[in-house]
Formats: C-alpha cells, sequence, structure tokens
C-alpha cells in the first residue's frame, strides 16, 4: 500500500505512455486528460441516455485459458484497526481463544479467499519479524513510521499463520527489503518452512508449531520505487539487491514462490525484470482507483485493465531471456477502490473508505478482467480485508458487509476454472468509445459441464437487454441467476442500515442455445446455467 495515494492515481492523470509504449498511444488517446468537469458531464450524459441491447457471444470452443484460484486472495496489513480490533480483539465476547474475531472468520469463510498477503504494504519495510515471535508479554512494542502508529507486535509471524490454517487460505508474506537484511529474510523463511535441526527452525518448534507451515508465496519487498517507503531504491539498486535476498531465501527452501516489485514505468520494469527473470515467478501490479461519478470510475477500470496488459506485454518480451519454462505472471497483489480516506498520526480509524454500489460494479469490473487475462494474471490480492479499505467493517458489537463484498464473493463462490472468450457488443459511455455500458465474464469447468456468466451493467439508470448467444453448449430452460443491486449507485451498507446493497438469488426459466436477459440499472447478475 502506497504511502503517497496520489501516486497511485497520478498514474492515470500522467496518462499510461510510459507503462504501456508508445504504440499503445491509440488506445488510451481519447480518455487521456478528460477534465473532472468533462468526466462529470459525461456522467449526466449517460444518465440521460437510453442504451439499445446489448450481444454476448460465446463459444466453447474458444477458451482463454485456467484460472488461477488465488486471484480472489486478499491482504492484511498492521495498519489502523485492520489487525488489531478487526482480524484481532482478545478480550472481546467476540473472539476466541487465541483473540481472533469469530464473525470475522465466518465473514472470511464466506468471501472464499483463497490467499492472504501480510504484513505490508509500507509496513512491511520497516517491520522486523523477529519482534513479533515467542511469548508475548516479552515482544516490544515498536513505533511504525509507516503509518505513525504504535506496533504492539502481538500479532506476529505465528499468529498470522495459525490464523492461514484456520481459514485454509495460502500465506503470502513480504519481506522487509527497506531497513531489513538478505539474512534475516533467509531467517523468516528458515523459521517458517524449514526441517532442518537449526536455530530458527527450533525456534518455530520451541514456538509451539513443530511443523513447517510451508509459506510458498513470498514478496521481495513493497513499493520499493517509491519516495514514501523506508529504504527507497532505484530500480538497479533493487533488482540487485533483490537478487541477493531471492538467493538466500531459496537456499533455505528452493521451492518458495517470489514477487519481484514493479511499477507503472518501463524504466523501473525492464532493469528489474532483467535482472531477476530467471528468479521470481511473479511481477507485482498495485492499482487504486475511485470516483464519486460513474463514468470516472469505470474508466479507471479500462485503465486497470490496460495496465495489466501492458505489464502482460512486457512480460512476453522478457520470456526470451528465461531460462526457466515456467513464464513469469502478474501478481495484482494490491488492488481496490481507494480515494475518499486519508491518515493521519493518532488516528485508530485509518483509512476506513466507505463503498458505495457503484465501487461494486468496479469490483466485480475488475474481477471480470482477471477472468479475461487468466493467461498471465496467476496471484491478486484485494486491499484490504478488515476495516482498512475493506469489505468487511467490524465494531465492538459485530460486524457489517460493504458493497464491495457481494460481488467478490459471487466470483470466488460460482466461477469456473476455465475462462471463455466472450464477445460483447454494447452501447457506450458518452464519449468513451472503449468503455461498454455492458462489461461481461464467463466461466466453466474441465468437462464444459457449467456455464458462470458474470454481467455488469454500469449504465447509471438503463435496464439492458441483454441477447446471449451460445454454441457447443445446450444449457437447461431453467438456472439460477445472483443479483447484486441497490436503490441507486451511491447506496451503501452501514450498521444502522446494513442491507441497502446485497445479493439475491432467485431462479429463472426461459434459457437455451438464444436467449435474453433483462439487466437492471447499475447492477451486477451471475447466471448459473448447467448442460441440458
Amino acid at each position: 500500500m502506497a504511502l503517497q495515494n496520489p501516486g497511485r492515481r497520478g498514474f492515470l492523470k500522467n496518462g499510461m505512455t510510459a507503462a504501456l509504449g508508445a504504440a499503445a498511444l491509440p488506445l488510451i488517446a481519447p480518455a487521456r486528460g478528460l477534465a473532472d468537469s468533462a468526466l462529470l458531464e459525461m456522467e449526466q450524459e449517460a444518465s440521460g441516455k437510453s442504451a439499445g441491447a446489448a450481444l454476448v457471444k460465446l463459444d466453447f470452443d474458444r477458451r482463454i485459458g485456467e484460472i488461477d484460484r488465488n486471484i480472489y486472495g486478499s491482504f492484511i496489513e498492521e495498519l489502523g484497526r485492520c489487525i488489531y480490533g478487526g482480524v484481532y480483539d482478545p478480550g472481546s465476547p467476540l473472539s476466541d481463544s487465541n483473540g481472533y474475531r469469530k464473525d470475522v472468520m465466518r465473514a472470511i469463510e464466506d468471501l472464499h479467499v483463497t490467499v492472504l498477503r501480510w504484513p505490508g504494504g509500507n509496513f512491511a519495510s520497516g517491520y522486523t519479524w523477529k519482534d513479533g515471535i515467542g511469548p508475548k508479554d516479552q515482544r516490544p512494542r515498536r513505533w511504525d513510521t509507516a503509518w505513525q502508529e504504535t506496533d504492539p507486535n502481538q500479532f506476529g509471524t505465528d499468529e498470522f499463520l495459525r490464523y492461514c490454517e484456520k481459514l485454509k487460505v495460502e500465506p503470502y508474506i513480504t519481506v522487509n527489503m527497506g531497513t531489513g537484511t538478505m539474512q534475516e529474510a533467509a531467517d523468516w523463511v528458515e523459521y517458517c518452512n524449514a526441517t532442518t535441526d537449526t536455530s530458527w527452525a527450533n525456534e518455530r518448534r520451541k514456538n509451539g508449531h513443530p511443523e513447517p507451515y510451508n509459506v510458498k508465496f513470498w514478496g521481495l519487498g513493497n513499493e520499493v520505487y517509491g519516495s514514501w517507503q523506508a529504504g527507497h531504491k532505484d530500480a538497479n539498486q533493487y533488482a540487485a539487491d533483490a537478487l541477493e535476498f531471492a538467493k538466500m531465501m531459496r537456499w533455505v527452501d528452493p521451492t518458495i514462490k517470489l514477487v519481484a516489485v514493479c511499477d507503472n514505468s518501463v524504466d523501473w520494469n525492464v532493469p528489474v525484470l532483467e535482472k531477476l527473470v530467471d528468479i521470481v515467478d511473479y511481477a507485482s501490479v498495485h492499482h487504486y482507483g475511485g470516483s464519486l461519478d460513474t463514468a470516472k470510475e469505470i474508466l479507471d477500470s479500462y485503465f486497470f485493465e490496460r495496465q495489466l496488459q501492458a505489464m502482460e506485454g512486457l512480460l512476453t518480451a522478457m520470456m526470451g531471456r528465461r531460462r526457466n519454462k515456467e513464464p513469469i505472471a502478474i501478481a495484482a497483489d494490491e488492488w481496490n477502490i481507494w480515494f475518499r480516506s486519508w491518515f493521519k498520526r493518532g488516528d485508530p480509524h485509518k483509512l476506513e473508505e466507505t463503498y458505495n454500489l457503484r465501487d461494486a460494479l468496479w469490483v466485480a469490473s475488475s474481477l471480470n478482467i482477471f477472468h479475461r487475462m487468466c493467461r498471465s494474471v496467476k496471484l491478486a490480492n484485494l486491499a484490504q480485508l478488515v476495516n482498512v479499505i475493506a469489505p468487511i467493517m467490524t465494531n465492538e458489537k459485530g460486524l457489517v458487509l460493504q458493497t464491495t463484498y457481494f460481488p467478490f464473493q459471487l466470483y470466488a463462490e460460482h466461477s469456473g476454472n476455465v475462462a471463455l472468450d466472450a464477445f460483447v457488443r454494447s452501447d457506450t459511455f458518452p464519449k468513451m468509445p472503449h468503455v461498454p455500458y455492458i462489461d461481461v465474464s464467463a466461466t466453466t469447468d474441465d468437462k464444459n459441464g457449467k456455464l458462470t456468466l458474470a454481467i455488469v451493467n454500469r449504465h447509471p439508470t438503463a435496464d439492458i437487454a441483454v441477447d446471449i448467444e451460445i454454441e457447443g453448449f445446450r444449457p437447461r430452460a431453467s438456472g439460477v441467476v445472483f443479483e447484486v443491486n441497490g436503490p441507486n449507485l451511491d447506496a451503501t451498507n452501514t450498521f444502522d442500515s446494513p442491507n441497502n446493497v446485497k445479493t439475491v438469488r432467485r431462479g429463472f426459466s426461459g434459457a437455451g442455445a438464444n436467449f435474453r436477459r433483462k439487466c437492471a440499472a447499475h447492477s451486477l447478475q451471475v447466471l448459473l446455467l448447467e448442460r441440458a
């Protein structure tokens, strides 16, 4: 997570030329430089404009590839109330004997999270992991310079990894490449994964976990390209250091998967990937978007897809230099809406964003992107999970599910493991011919036994009829549809009014090789169809 949040959105404001290369300019030229007043005009124009029927064509022989379920990951950071008072709340009547909030665990289980990233984020660049193990009454309290708050070190490596075990999720640890050393990183791998009769493996055993945790995913630092990061480096310095960290960590456990820090600039990414091409498994992409008007927020999802495509192109170009057979994949290990909230020293409610229906549709659009780009996007982490820019919000009495919870839950629970290449024809936002009202992803299983069709109607006011044509699969006439919607795009869920936006499940009939669905304005529909 970036301390300099304008840096996230500066990528959009300053254009994407550096990331995409000159060849991509025609793709983005219509959208670049649009003032807020012009986007507001588009919002108003779109609201007053009806939309014609859309068309979705599916051919079950046109498979994009296999979807890695690790795209349904999330992220918890030592920040505000994400962990303390969110995930971990000892003494609360809502917590178990380990201090984990039971209601939060149930909500995470229902969300079907697959991977959990920790401890940061910016926090990782100053974190000494050895402070957070052993007897809790002997752990030091440290000042966290990243988020300007005290870290009591009560939720450390063992607490995190046991939490992952309880939730049956894969842990993903980001090592400290800011103030930390390669030896500390290698020691951390030993503590978590080693079976040897050596110091840190024995320390883990002494702390109550005889068997290794077998942590597979390890991040080589966090956003080291940014001046907001402790231990900020230029690309060449980071690449040289990351190579040595990676070597040391792999010498302890050769099976771990490593994530390199990448940026939105080829000036950073090229020297980093040239140096690390044979040792890393993933290149990270971070993206935060959002706006108070629909046109601008949906435009941001278009930019997000172009950002990922730019990284995909660069990784493809790099593959000629890679001796390993497996290509480097994309890890979108921080992505979310974040623009309303900020932080100040001493504020316990840092970055507590209130999400609306518009944000939920952006999340659904982003998950559609991950499906369409399943050949390259193999790991993703919604940032974050509880209280801090999160789908789950808590107080001392319970929790509320924010609007963004529901699309994530539907995709993670119901999507198949194979992405289909859906053809979509739809009217577009005014003056934005590359941004359609209707956004779609389609998935099936290995045997083409089912179809999950996710349709996002991003029009602010108009219902849209969607004609669906399917080849190679004849569905049963009846199916199930899950719809996420609310009274308007600004609808939110709060503790006082928790059900303004929710998922409604219904049966429907009339499906076939050709059929029509009416998709309500500002809605997500997830259709489940089985082969006849």
